[in-house]
């Protein structure tokens, strides 16, 4: 994949429309123009996280797509992409570069807690856009402090609440081991865990142990946690280690109840390389259709995703539900900028952003995006499932935080 990736699209898909476009004298900040669209974006292409370097991809193809069909109010995108390997020292220093170089209207989909954690600062300052970021902070969704900054998945601490409040109806005896990774996305969720369970956090977590998103294995935690004797394990991480954890445990001969977090319970990402009959029984939660699910594969929103994936993006992984993912935050980045019309300011884009109400093609149905002026978070809802070996299947009701 190149660090830059230029491309476009308007939609195969018919957006319901929650606010009018403007219709008053054309307006652009940089980036934007009678022609064209900048867009700026940061993901790991490369190193520890590289798995999630799919995500830009997706984005890529999805605006060819948009472009092909005339982009958006008449503008074709452009999106710049630029791989900064989940280093937040490179997130800055390309990000830097994306905004004052390159002049981008604003960031779009950037890849990682602490990457964004590193620039949010910076974007906020500078009144840049920082939307539909792929990370689940609770910081992503503060907007009395970070008015220029929005996650599109529900942060983490809401989805570990859920897991608590399942563990705690289900398995109330349980002994809980915790692997989280030592950065904000670890913490948020550990925290989140705890405040779920509330009393019971200090007896029913009996081990939490961290690992640093540069170490090679996490072998030696997962022995440490094993030894712990608990039956319900807690994985707070990102691919590369969530797959790890799952194969270790597997070989230790280990057989809790695995818990894995939204953003690692990709089949193809995830659970192939660890093993699918490594997997079966994990529980997980999601706002997503599963990909893999053929209760799905009739389903018009489904069909429109795949025939877009065969088109646009064949050299993807049509198990991956990271591309399921990019196809939502792109289809939510192309109805703000439908509703914003002709006045393509910093500024409007913003508020188009925290004036969103509808459904997109692959979130479950009843899950909707929708925002406010004083509510950032665009997805508040998600539904449990549990893999069976081939895919993932729901159980229980939507629960809402």
């Amino acid at each position: 994949m190149k660090a830059n990736v230029l491309i476009s699209v308007c939609t195969l898909v018919a957006f319901s429309v929650a606010a009018e476009p403007t219709v008053a004298q054309k307006a652009y900040d940089p980036g934007a123009s009678d022609t064209v669209i900048k867009i700026g974006n940061t993901v790991a292409y490369s190193g520890p996280a590289s798995a999630y370097g799919t995500l830009g991809k997706a984005d890529a193809a999805y605006f060819e797509m948009v472009n092909a069909n005339g982009g958006v109010n008449g503008r074709k995108i452009e999106f710049i992409s630029r791989d900064d390997a989940f280093s937040p020292p490179k997130t800055v220093e390309q990000t830097r570069r994306l905004v004052e170089e390159d002049r981008v209207l604003f960031m779009f989909n950037a890849l990682g807690t602490a990457p964004n954690s590193a620039v949010q600062k910076y974007l906020n300052n500078a009144k840049v856009p920082q939307l539909f970021i792929a990370a689940g902070g609770r910081k992503f969704t503060d907007i009395a402090n970070f008015p220029w900054t929005m996650a599109l998945q529900p942060n983490f601490n809401i989805e570990a609440k859920i897991y608590a409040k399942f563990i705690l109806n289900e398995h109330p005896d349980a002994k809980i081991a915790v692997l989280y990774q030592a950065d904000d996305l670890g913490k948020d969720y550990l925290s989140g865990l705890k405040e779920g369970l509330g009393e019971k956090a200090r007896t029913m977590i009996v081990g939490e142990v961290p690992y640093q998103i540069t170490d090679a294995t996490i072998d030696s935690q997962m022995v440490t946690l094993k030894a712990t004797g608990a039956n319900v394990f807690f994985s707070a991480s990102t691919p590369k280690f969530a797959a790890q954890a799952l194969r270790k445990a597997a070989e230790l001969g280990w057989k809790p109840l695995h818990i894995l977090t939204g953003g690692v319970s990709s089949v193809g990402a995830v659970l192939k390389p660890a093993g699918l009959e490594n997997c079966i029984g994990a529980i997980s939660a999601t706002a997503s259709k599963d990909v893999t699910d053929p209760k799905w594969h009739d389903d018009p929103g489904y069909l429109a995703w795949a025939a877009w994936m065969k088109k646009y993006y064949p050299q993807g992984d049509m198990s991956d539900g990271l591309n399921a993912g990019a196809y939502t935050a792109s289809e939510v980045i192309v109805q703000v900028l439908k509703q914003a019309g002709d006045n393509l300011t910093r500024e409007n884009v913003m508020k188009q952003a925290l004036n969103l109400d509808f459904q997109p093609t692959m979130l479950l149905p009843g899950i909707r995006v929708k925002t406010t002026p004083t509510q950032s978070a665009p997805v508040t809802s998600m539904q449990l499932h549990r893999f069976d070996g081939k895919h993932w299947e729901l159980f229980g009701d939507i629960i809402t935080q």
